[in-house]
């Protein structure tokens, strides 16, 4: 069986972590910082806020693998 290293195991976390912290972050209506994606059309508003999540994410998985040690 095929052992899948660390380090994307800790990567997966940090992208997932990122995706979901997007959503809970897009309720705070934070201002837009540069990096951020944004597509605004007739009936059609999205915010994607990529460095406030990755910030958060990889704060956590830090702040986890702290823990764990």
């Amino acid at each position: 069986m095929m052992r899948i290293p660390s380090f994307v195991i800790y990567l997966a976390i940090i992208v997932l972590g990122a995706l979901v912290l997007n959503v809970a972050l897009s309720f705070l209506d934070l201002d837009v910082m540069p990096g951020d994606i944004v597509i605004s059309r007739p009936g059609l508003n999205i915010h994607i806020s990529v460095l406030y999540s990755l910030g958060a994410s990889v704060s956590l998985a830090l702040l986890f693998w702290w823990w764990r040690k």
